[in-house]
């Protein structure tokens, strides 16, 4: 049996940025066993496996496969699943935007596909979210120490630290300039002697509210105790919370807001996704999700009967 596969760099429109994630655009047939093999043997953050309902044309069942497990949702694999089946032909791109949807093990997920000359240019995902906003932070002298950073460097003027949770806990912190976010690094035994443990953190989405690249508003990047001391992590997971941080400021005015979160540089696999958010004050915050995406590699696996 012969199973064609793709990969895709995401939230980029650049070779060698953003996130690597492999898509087998017809798996139908394939058993748990195999899929779990072929994301081991393709080694990256997530493989996606793609199947057909009988019922409707532009509606597709997708799996997602790290190399230690299955996910129920994930954001990254959205863009890289309807870029590659428009791309593909799986996925019939007649119109200029071609609505989609691609059902996760948590749900259905509506996307929307932007193309010029019937080839996909921009994914855009919706997402409603729900979130816990505690203003209860570590001190700054606690936060400067566990992120190597100088309390001058905080960011005290328009934002503060804040810990935000959609369902996952992250400790929000904002910083002047976007190099300090490059230049932190995690400090873990001024983690552990700190109050940040007992907020129930488990990561934290250092921010500055500037990019060096006109294609984004703000600069982030992921630190941890679970997160490697030279790792930069993708972000995307950690984008709702994010929303919901920004909308929890009586600033922030209510209404759709349009902007661009950006990680890493040029010599770190940039990525930057596009966001827009409708902060009505209510219980749950609509999120649209969008990004580009470029065809790394395809290739033909050919498995055992």
């Amino acid at each position: 049996m012969k199973i064609n596969y793709y990969i895709a760099d995401v939230f980029t429109k650049q070779l060698f940025n953003g996130a690597q994630i492999a898509v087998f655009p017809n798996a139908d047939g394939l058993s748990d066993a195999t899929m779990k093999l072929l994301a081991q043997e393709l080694n990256l953050s997530e493989t996606v496996f793609v199947f057909h309902p009988d019922d409707s044309a532009n509606r597709r069942k997708m799996r997602v496969f790290t190399p230690k497990k299955e996910l129920d949702f994930a954001g990254h694999p959205i863009i890289a699943t309807a870029y590659v089946l428009g791309q593909c032909g799986d996925i019939a791109l007649t119109q200029a935007i071609t609505p989609l949807v691609l059902e996760q093990n948590a749900g259905p997920v509506e996307v929307n596909v932007t193309a010029a000359d019937g080839k996909p240019v921009f994914v855009q995902f919706t997402r409603k979210v729900s979130s816990i906003v505690d203003r209860f932070a570590p001190t700054d002298e606690e936060i400067a120490s566990f992120l190597r950073l100088k309390q001058p460097e905080l960011d005290h003027k328009k934002y503060s630290p804040r810990l935000v949770s959609c369902g996952f806990p992250y400790l929000v912190v904002p910083v002047w300039s976007y190099e300090s976010v490059r230049q932190a690094k995690f400090n873990s035994a001024a983690w552990s002697q700190s109050i940040a443990p007992q907020t129930a953190a488990q990561e934290i989405l250092l921010f500055a509210p500037k990019s060096p690249f006109p294609d984004a508003d703000f600069n982030a990047r992921l630190l941890g105790p679970h997160i490697g001391i030279h790792d930069d992590p993708p972000i995307g997971s950690a984008m709702p919370a994010f929303a919901s941080y920004l909308c929890s400021f009586e600033h922030t005015w209510k209404g759709t807001h349009v902007f661009a979160v950006d990680r890493g540089d040029v010599s770190s696999r940039r990525s930057v996704i596009n966001l827009e958010m409708d902060n009505k004050g209510q219980e749950q915050l609509t999120l649209r999700v969008g990004g580009e995406a470029v065809l790394f590699a395809q290739g033909t696996i050919d498995l055992p009967d």
